[in-house]
């Protein structure tokens, strides 16, 4: 099992849905990096359920770091990060252990793991396991806020409801970071919520489209080939449970452009390189370019819903059908946005640390 992320800054995941805790250990962060906790826990709260738009399993989420840090500073050590799983259930759980949910990771573990795997709450395959994983990228969210880089996520379409694109992309990044539900555009954003209570009423689940903006990266970080900006940023944003595509800039919307249409075209603004449109999304041959890196995720619905559906009993080896119970969100989306933002920071701070060595990130 590979669990963790990362070269040069590297991000391990451990625990499951209902054991005792969930963790991160964060190893290659530069000594003298301010841990905000304050500004950790409101991370956290923007992955947290809350009200009829997620499950009704809330978790405190009462996190301890254990090491790396000292007197509010990294100390250059290993960082590890733990938060309790207080809120369980267990007892909802024993069908999926023999009875599949379809769209789930139940089978395919099951495959992997020869029935010895955890199927709690969906044990290790659990959304559960993106709250050390918020934690812990907001360590690193927060180190690179303080070198002028910031990352910001709406839901861009959910339930077949568009938000508005990003314009002012910082203010809208420092907006979002103040959102539950971060949608740009307030009339949309009630609407869109009113599409996930209606799905849940009905037992079912709906999903949508995020899109990050990351702004201040320097220009020339990232490789070619095979580590590239976008190969990296893909590679961390597929780990998260529910996305199922990635494009960059405009890539699926203006690909039918001719390349007149398509290129951005450089120009010179107050001293400085930038190009006059971004379809691009920041990112030429695998390098940043100095615009903002753009990004967009499919997020597909919950797979966990309140209807009857087919699977099969692995133990006889027969056709049978399964209804979910437990707690279970009739949308994640919401919630993931700051997965996304996460994760960016996990590969944006290890691409830099490549570039220019660890103690960049050091203040």
């Amino acid at each position: 099992m590979k669990n963790t992320f990362g070269n040069s800054v590297s991000l391990t995941l451990f625990g499951e849905s209902h054991g005792e805790y969930t963790g991160a250990v964060i190893d290659g962060l530069a000594p003298g990096i301010t841990v905000d906790e304050k500004y950790i826990a409101n991370r956290l709260s923007l992955r947290r359920p809350s009200g009829k738009t997620g499950t009704k399993r809330i978790e405190k989420d009462n996190f301890r770091i254990i090491s790396g840090v000292f007197r509010g500073k990294t100390t250059g050590t290993p960082l590890c990060v733990i938060i309790p799983n207080e809120n369980v259930k267990s007892e909802d759980y024993a069908r999926e252990s023999i009875i599949p949910r379809p769209g789930h990771a139940d089978y395919t573990a099951n495959c992997k793991y020869h029935g010895f795997e955890d199927y709690r709450g969906s044990g290790h395959f659990s959304g559960r396991l993106t709250a050390p994983l918020v934690a812990a990228g907001a360590i690193m969210q927060y180190a690179l806020e303080n070198k002028g880089i910031y990352i910001g996520t709406h839901i861009a379409r959910c339930a077949k409801i568009n938000d508005r694109p990003f314009k002012n992309i910082n203010e809208d990044i420092k907006t979002l970071g103040k959102k539950k539900f971060a949608v740009l555009d307030e009339a949309k954003s009630k609407k869109m919520q009113e599409a996930i209570i209606l799905a849940a009423k009905d037992g079912d689940s709906v999903g949508g489209i995020l899109e990050t903006a990351v702004t201040g990266i320097p220009a020339g970080t990232g490789e070619p080939w095979f580590d590239t900006m976008e190969s990296m940023l893909s590679h961390a944003l597929f780990s998260i449970p529910a996305v199922k595509g990635v494009q960059f800039g405009n890539a699926f919307k203006n690909v039918d452009l001719p390349g007149s249409k398509y290129n951005d075209e450089f120009a010179v603004s107050a001293g400085s390189i930038i190009t006059r449109t971004n379809h691009n999304g920041g990112i030429n041959g695998g390098i940043t370019n100095g615009m903002p890196v753009i990004f967009s995720c499919a997020v597909k619905p919950t797979p966990s819903i309140f209807k009857q559906q087919n699977s099969v009993d692995l133990t006889e080896m027969e056709n049978t059908v399964i209804q979910t119970s437990g707690r279970h969100d009739p949308a994640v989306i919401h919630r993931a946005r700051a997965v996304v933002d996460a994760v960016t920071a996990l590969v944006i701070c290890d691409m830099l640390a490549l570039r220019y060595g660890t103690d960049f990130l050091g203040e």
